[in-house]
């Protein structure tokens, strides 16, 4: 697990998968910029999950790394809800905040699913102790699912 993770840094490339989440700002330099557009490029896949205030920052931090890209929002039927578990409604919500539903954005390369993106629906919540939120057993499941359909999707790289 990093602590501090430089998106500049070679030892990106070793990595099929990358998660990314937080409560507040990210900055990207343009050599971390440039190497992540590289490495999802290459084949490399991101993960970003909005543990809550961290869309305002994102965003214009992904457009310096595909200016020409936009999130987009993946329908329900988007195969990385239909890997292993099936969501057919989408995103599971797993936290509230404000009481908004959960959404899950993409960006696309080429056809290609390069980065998913997960808002108001944090996931990592209930990847956590149970203790630490107060999750249900069947709330922390559905997390884990997703979770694993997300990971099952960028190591196969299949789009059914």
């Amino acid at each position: 697990m990093f602590r501090s993770w430089k998106w500049g840094s070679p030892d990106l490339f070793t990595y099929p998968l990358v998660h990314m989440t937080g409560h507040g700002n990210v900055v990207f330099s343009m050599q971390d910029a440039e190497n992540l557009r590289n490495y999802l490029i290459a084949g490399g896949f991101l993960h970003i999950s909005d543990n809550y205030g961290m869309d305002e920052f994102i965003r214009p931090m992904m457009k310096r790394v595909f200016p020409e890209l936009d999130f987009v929002e993946l329908p329900f039927a988007h195969p990385i809800y239909h890997q292993k578990f099936d969501f057919a409604q989408g995103l599971p919500k797993i936290h509230e905040h404000d009481g908004k539903s959960p959404h899950g954005f993409g960006l696309l390369w080429e056809g290609r699913l390069i980065c998913f993106y997960d808002v108001e629906c944090d996931l990592g919540d209930g990847w956590e102790d149970p203790d630490v939120h107060g999750d249900s057993e069947a709330t922390r499941t559905k997390a884990l699912q997703m979770g694993a359909n997300i990971v099952r999707y960028a190591f196969s790289g299949a789009e059914n």
